[in-house]
């Protein structure tokens, strides 16, 4: 079994503690704060192991990069600790398992990971990203999402077969090293969780926000600038890679779309909710979706933009009633190629 790369030693002369002060979902203060984090570095049961709503946001807070939300969602398994009902952890963990019934496929670069996301095939056309191969299903899926059920254990069981799946059935036969994830999910757990767990990555993930730069770049000549305002709604699993959220404003100024200022973006961005009500939290996850969609309306956005197809089915519905566009990256920039 794979250990996390944690030293205790940097947790224990950290002054900051970052990783609870700045939690946007708990309110320690700094005397707490310390207590909570002593009690999590001897493995105790403690306050935040119930109180963490497991947004991610602390792997990006802190400034040491020592993985504190990975070793709450430890803590949480070694002790019991569940954040969804376990009847919903049960039913999640047996429904999202690998089917063993994937189908050999040929493929050429670029090949696009959908992960667990066969709906979102249609993003997958035109000019921009048409003459790419597109692999998706439960055998290939990187199983991130368990981070929100305290069962690290499901995704060490889990990831070394769906690479081994994309490996062998994929990108080995079509000659390919690389592989577009079109979550931040996947591309998370392959540039942030598999290393934190000492495991191997043995093709080269690329961010699909990356392979949209670059495409945007090659058809820089056809693009018509949208005249836009876009509210940008961060996924958790965008805190895993905090360095492709420069890539939302490289894209927007490419198509000529305006990322509007507001309270609750880049590092301050809130969860869309969903997690939330999984854990049976109604009244946190409505207050919550409330003030994003508050924010984004106040900003002076028409569009809300995103890139996680969770929060996209979470939020979309109330931005519209709030006369915001739900729309996704990848679309908005189909719309600037006229696609």
């Amino acid at each position: 079994m794979t250990e996390l790369r944690w030293n205790p030693e940097i947790c224990a002369a950290c002054e900051t503690v970052d990783c609870l002060e700045k939690c946007q979902y708990v309110r320690y203060s700094p005397e707490q704060a310390r207590g909570e984090r002593d009690r999590l570095i001897r493995g105790e049961e403690t306050a935040i192991l119930t109180d963490c709503v497991t947004c991610y946001a602390c792997e990006e807070y802190c400034p040491h990069h020592n993985h504190p939300f990975y070793l709450i969602v430890e803590r949480q398994e070694e002790l019991g600790i569940h954040p969804v009902p376990k009847p919903i952890e049960k039913s999640q963990v047996l429904m999202m398992g690998p089917k063993g019934r994937i189908v050999p496929e040929a493929v050429r670069a670029p090949v696009i990971n959908l992960c667990y996301f066969p709906m979102m095939k249609g993003a997958i056309r035109g000019r921009l990203l048409g003459d790419a191969s597109v692999i998706v299903g439960s055998d290939i899926f990187c199983n991130l999402m368990f981070l929100h059920f305290a069962r690290n254990s499901t995704i060490r069981e889990r990831l070394p077969l769906m690479m081994r799946n994309i490996m062998t059935h994929y990108l080995t036969p079509g000659g390919v090293d690389e592989l577009v994830c079109y979550h931040d999910e996947c591309y998370g757990t392959y540039t942030s969780w598999a290393p934190a767990f000492g495991i191997d990555v043995p093709f080269r993930p690329v961010h699909l926000f990356d392979f949209l730069n670059r495409r945007l770049e090659a058809h820089a000549g056809e693009i018509k600038p949208l005249g836009l305002k876009a509210a940008y709604q961060r996924p958790c699993s965008n805190r895993l890679c905090p360095e492709t959220d420069a890539w939302v404003d490289a894209i927007f100024e490419k198509i000529g779309v305006e990322r509007t200022e507001r309270e609750f973006d880049h590092g301050n961005a809130l969860c869309c909710g969903g997690v939330m009500e999984a854990q049976q939290r109604f009244d946190l996850a409505e207050s919550n979706r409330e003030r994003n969609i508050a924010d984004m309306k106040a900003s002076g956005a028409t569009v809300a933009a995103f890139n996680c197809p969770f929060c996209f089915f979470t939020l979309a519905e109330k931005a519209a009633q709030a006369g915001l566009m739900p729309v996704m990256m990848s679309d908005l920039c189909h719309m600037a190629l006229g696609d």
